[in-house]
């Protein structure tokens, strides 16, 4: 059966802030929605800035057959972490950008396919960051050229967010056409490859899958998540989202800690709860 007011063929869901709630947990009602998509017909494919290592864990609870799409399309994979495609940073932008983040007083952190590097095993965030992951990071003394040359996503990491989103700013404008720099979180500000943003995974996923972008749902809480609403027929904000994301989708629907994925999913794409 296929959603007769959009003919919705594919969901796309960001996970932290969407999919899952504060604590990283799958709720009951988001898990049954998983199912009644897949009954409907509609498949259910992820994205988020996490590397792919990092949602392992929600393959089986969500029986996911479709491509997982990490560090915001930086580096897409099989549900068995196949690698389909990676786009890494060109070394001299990779430079460029951890002179900007150290210059405005954030922290840094590198993912490359395999690694996520940091230089300071104590900074912020990085603690409750393995334990969403579920892997540890690797300590380097410094980050090295090969190291860079390697790069998939760059992190600029502070918990001032006035401080991050400044940089977003100043960093967007330096790297310009050379990389994609957007704030996944409050406290994170990632950098990279032009071709490794969310939006870019709508459009690989319609290649993929054959299934026009018209044809596609996207649904998440960040910047980061905006481009992919852009190429999307359908985009859903997360009641926890900034007004100013939730200015660029077509729907909005309630928090993570509130059901707000699975609300979104029975109002705006099977239709099975009034709008």
């Amino acid at each position: 059966m296929m959603n007769s007011q959009r003919d919705i063929r594919l969901l796309l869901s960001d996970v932290d802030g969407t999919l899952v709630t504060k604590d990283k947990i799958l709720t009951a009602a988001t898990l049954a929605v998983g199912r009644e998509l897949r009954e409907a017909g509609v498949a259910l494919a992820i994205t988020s800035s996490r590397p792919p290592r990092g949602l392992a864990m929600y393959v089986k609870p969500l029986d996911l057959k479709l491509a997982i799409a990490g560090l915001n399309g930086g580096l897409i994979v099989d549900p068995d972490f196949t690698v389909i495609e990676s786009h890494t940073l060109d070394l001299p932008t990779a430079k460029r950008a951890v002179e900007i983040l150290l210059h405005n007083g954030l922290g840094v952190w590198i993912y490359t396919q395999d690694d996520w590097l940091i230089t300071d095993a104590a900074g912020p965030h990085v603690a409750r960051e393995a334990w969403i992951l579920q892997f540890e990071a690797k300590v380097v003394s410094a980050f090295t050229d090969e190291h860079l040359s390697q790069a998939i996503k760059i992190v600029g990491v502070s918990d001032d967010h006035a401080r991050v989103a400044s940089c977003e700013a100043l960093a967007g404008k330096d790297l310009a056409d050379l990389a994609s720099v957007v704030r996944s979180e409050d406290h994170f500000l990632d950098v990279t490859s032009p071709e490794a943003n969310k939006g870019a995974v709508v459009g690989a996923l319609s290649r993929l899958l054959n299934i026009p972008t018209q044809c596609i749902a996207t649904i998440g809480d960040m910047p980061n998540d905006v481009s992919m609403f852009l190429k999307s027929g359908l985009s859903i904000a997360m009641g926890n989202a900034s007004d100013a994301v939730k200015a660029k989708a077509i729907k909005v629907t309630d928090t993570n800690e509130n059901d707000g994925f699975a609300k979104a999913v029975r109002k705006f794409v099977l239709g099975t709860v009034a709008a």
